[in-house]
């Protein structure tokens, strides 16, 4: 018994540690390497499209924010970047349909459609970005996603700052704790599992 309590005690202490790295890490995630305000890019993270194939509010409130940035002159081309992870619609399409229907030129507009995570949202992006000579981009996703992508594209060769999306209407993002501790317990799997065991050469 005292060994089954210790080892249990171990466990709750390797838990917690884990969770407050987690915590830290996304407290202190970088958020840029640039104070640049112009770019060549305009990253968009996906999220999955409803089961119809209509952006959900959480896609909306993206793609509205990086079509203001680019109305605003701050990138010539948008990059969206989604598979089809959680139904049959490629998010990347989704969003770029939803771009071009808020006045965005086709020509203007690059889709990534084979990204599954936000690690192979920055990877694919900046493969996708090097490929047209573009070095540096403005990431633009929901505020809590942010602090985890933050981790991920600071290890990625562009010059970048990270955008926060905000929601259309109160009440239609995650703000609430289960979501926080969410992303926690996604930013544990990235230091601990991800970072060293699903690189991506971009």
């Amino acid at each position: 018994m005292r060994w089954r309590g210790r080892g249990i005690l171990l466990a709750v202490l390797l838990i917690v540690g884990l969770l407050a790295w987690g915590y830290l890490a996304r407290r202190l995630a970088p958020q840029g390497n640039t104070d640049q305000t112009r770019f060549d890019a305009v990253i968009v993270l996906g999220d999955p499209a409803d089961a119809d194939g209509n952006p959900t509010p959480i896609e909306l409130a993206r793609v509205t924010e990086a079509v203001h940035e680019y109305e605003r002159g701050a990138a010539a081309h948008l990059i969206f970047t989604g598979a089809a992870v959680k139904n049959q619609f490629v998010e990347a399409q989704v969003m770029a349909r939803t771009a071009e229907a808020q006045g965005i030129p086709a020509s203007a507009v690059a889709v990534e459609p084979d990204a599954r995570d936000t690690i192979q949202n920055a990877c694919y992006s900046v493969r996708l970005m090097k490929a047209h000579g573009w070095e540096s981009a403005e990431v633009v996703s929901s505020a809590w996603q942010l602090k985890r992508a933050g981790l991920i594209f600071s290890r990625m060769p562009i010059a970048w700052r990270a955008h926060a999306a905000p929601p259309l209407e109160p009440g239609t993002e995650w703000h609430d704790d289960a979501t926080a501790l969410l992303e926690t317990l996604k930013t544990v799997r990235y230091l601990v599992w991800a970072r060293p065991m699903e690189r991506c050469e971009p």
